[in-house]
């Protein structure tokens, strides 16, 4: 049998192209997949970190309701207006207020509970509202706010215009979970009630007010710009908002038309018994109406925390389809083409590589054929060249060939363990370059996002500050209590200061630059931070370093630094415990350094790495901003600051400055122990 011969062209052109070929479409397949995880879960990280700003504006949202019941309730005059039940009056205050504020609800109720004056519906009073919650805390002294449903009924009284505005047709929804009812008539409402009290401190009655939220499409528009401004695809905006009552989607920005917001259809029941019932957050894909979403949700407890309802983000996922389509496919014809490239090069390399070695196969055809004095012809200066001469010489010079080829493996594998101890230190670097590029840019979404809040914090601010005013004319200089009301208007005064700072820090401006003596500066944060948190169980202890000279630095953003770090720190201890201050310095690297350490909880080692990051919290209240802005601000002054942390011993967060700015600092912190 004739065995079929393949010519050294052939193999050459097949053993160049089939590695290249498996090699292409390992790497298609590879980076394809590498890619689409990559969209997925920064999509998925997106929409959690959305979540986090939607809760902080629905929080701004409640704040400002509860803002402007606190500011009528002690208003000096409301008690002497409730105590007389003058309705006339009552209608005067109330009903411009609930106007200009954008209240749905402000009801005045006396000491007994019974409705004095209601700005929703004048022509309704007289019934007891002791027996709700809401009410009964507040007569007993509680300032009371969060999110509540009201029945019906309790809507009709308040208003017949609230009743109808709650009034929701419950639309079929795909995924969807059963339901008999077809109307929704109940209506979820941000409440807040805050104690009347007279001159003498006794409580004479409450007042209440609050905003519907079924049809408040105003609310869950704000979120959207807010979070999702520069986000659209082909003109369309992608990301999308919604409150929900329980399953029923009562304000949103879902289309389930065009130009038809989707109130009515409800959550799909995989998210309904995760959110709801088992009260956990909700982040990943997700059916919502008509398509599906990268989505977050978190469940809305209303006063007893019970789930009544969620809040929701998202960002539609055909977008990130379209874009992982694409990246395959240009994936995929940029290899095709490089493989087609690759096979005119290789059938050109092929060619001229086997034309010397069929001429050396000539040669020894003749030579086997008894043919002496033969020259080879093959002039290629390259190893094809070498061999025909080696064929002549091979004997002589074999064992010389052995030692050279011998040297210079060793030499070869030398350079390449050179060389590979060379590429781990650069992967390395490039790995601290690259976490320090996404820290970057999550500092930048801060000053994004601390412009918005610092703005939002002005209005209550200014609501205080007229308060504190009225308390200072109103109270003698010589009363015992005038030194708290000062302190009270100083410290309004500061906290516009922060935030003047903070809107020069979102827009980049320039620090202040001073010298600032750290050690009263720690006293300060620490007289005062038993205003801003209780500090039952917690023992306070500072170490400082005797003769601790000045610092240069920007004294207002320190102290945002140092307070945010104790309070930090007092809120870990929970069970009570110790909270230690300590300084010291170091005059040959020209810097000094400020410890706090607490005896808390302690932070995971799987959270150690991301505490720093914009919008990572632990706590349900917290917006995740403090240590982010608090690492801007340090490296902005050319330090550094560390953390190290037990669970179940405590955490030390270790802060290094230079004594004068302008001056780069020696060498990074010390090791935490």
């Amino acid at each position: 049998m004739i065995q079929r011969r393949f010519p050294i062209r052939l193999k050459l052109i097949v053993a160049t192209l089939l590695p290249l070929f498996v090699a292409s479409v390992i790497c298609w397949v590879i980076g394809v997949y590498i890619i689409n995880s990559r969209i997925v879960n920064q999509a998925q990280e997106k929409v959690r970190t959305d979540l986090n700003a939607a809760r902080a504006v629905y929080q701004s949202e409640l704040d400002h309701i509860r803002d402007v019941v606190k500011f009528t309730a002690t208003n000096p005059f409301t008690s002497m207006i409730i105590e007389r039940s003058d309705r006339t009056t009552l209608r005067n205050l109330l009903v411009p207020r609930m106007a200009s504020e954008g209240l749905d609800i402000l009801t005045a109720v006396d000491r007994s509970g019974q409705v004095v004056f209601r700005a929703s519906n004048p022509a309704a009073f007289g019934d007891s509202k002791i027996s709700d919650q809401i009410v009964s805390r507040a007569l007993r002294g509680e300032q009371i706010s969060g999110t509540e449903v009201i029945p019906p009924e309790e809507l009709i009284k308040e208003g017949k215009g609230l009743a109808a505005k709650a009034a929701i047709q419950i639309l079929p929804t795909l995924h969807a979970r059963e339901r008999d009812e077809t109307v929704e008539r109940s209506g979820m409402a941000m409440v807040v009630s805050v104690p009347v009290r007279d001159q003498a401190g006794r409580i004479v009655g409450a007042l209440y007010g609050g905003v519907l939220l079924n049809g408040n499409n105003e609310l869950v528009d704000r979120i959207k710009k807010i979070v999702f401004e520069a986000v659209n695809y082909q003109g369309l905006d992608v990301g999308t908002a919604t409150i929900f009552l329980g399953d029923l989607r009562i304000a949103t920005n879902v289309l389930r038309a065009p130009g038809q917001r989707a109130i009515g259809t409800r959550l799909s029941e995989e998210v309904y018994n995760r959110v709801i019932l088992a009260r956990e957050k909700w982040v990943g894909r997700a059916f919502v109406v008509n398509d599906w979403y990268y989505s977050s949700y978190e469940p809305i407890l209303n006063l007893r925390g019970v789930p009544i309802g969620s809040l929701y983000v998202g960002i539609m996922e055909r977008p990130f389809l379209e874009m992982k389509r694409e990246i395959s496919l240009i994936f995929g014809v940029i290899l095709f083409c490089g493989s087609f490239i690759g096979l005119a090069i290789s059938s050109f390399v092929s060619s001229r590589l086997a034309r010397p070695i069929k001429e050396l196969e000539t040669v020894a055809r003749r030579v086997t054929a008894g043919e002496r004095d033969l020259r080879i012809a093959v002039e290629s200066r390259d190893e094809i060249g070498d061999l025909a001469h080696e064929i002549a010489t091979m004997t002589s010079t074999l064992t010389q060939r052995e030692d050279d080829i011998r040297t210079l493996n060793r030499e070869l594998e030398q350079k390449v363990f050179d060389r590979t101890a060379q590429l781990e230190e650069k992967n390395l670097l490039l790995v601290k370059t690259q976490e320090e590029l996404v820290r970057a840019a999550k500092l930048a979404d801060i000053g994004m996002l601390a412009a918005g809040v610092a703005h939002e914090i002005n209005n209550p601010m200014a609501i205080i500050r007229g308060n504190t005013e009225l308390l200072q004319m109103a109270i003698p200089e010589d009363d015992p209590n005038r030194e708290e009301v000062d302190t009270i208007a100083q410290q309004v005064g500061r906290v516009e200061r922060i935030v003047g700072s903070l809107l020069k820090f979102a827009r980049q401006q320039q620090q202040r630059l001073g010298t600032v003596a750290l050690h009263p500066l720690l006293d300060e944060i620490l007289k005062q931070v038993g205003h801003q948190i209780p500090l039952a169980g917690i023992e306070i202890q500072t170490q400082y370093a005797p003769l601790l000279p000045e610092i240069g630095g920007d004294g207002d953003q320190l102290r945002q630094v140092f307070t945010n770090l104790i309070l930090n720190a007092i809120q870990a201890m929970k069970e009570g415990g110790a909270l230690t201050v300590t300084t010291s310095f170091d005059e040959a690297a020209g810097t000094c350094t400020a410890s706090v350490s607490d005896t808390g909880c302690g932070i995971p080692p799987e959270n150690l790495k991301r505490i720093f990051s914009p919008f990572f919290t632990t706590k349900g209240e917290g917006t995740g901003l403090g240590l982010s802005v608090s690492y801007g601000i340090i490296k902005d002054h050319g330090g550094n600051i560390a953390v190290a942390s037990e669970v179940g011993h405590g955490t030390t967060f270790r802060v290094v400055l230079p004594l004068r700015q302008g001056e780069p600092e020696e060498a990074p912190p010390p090791p935490l122990p």
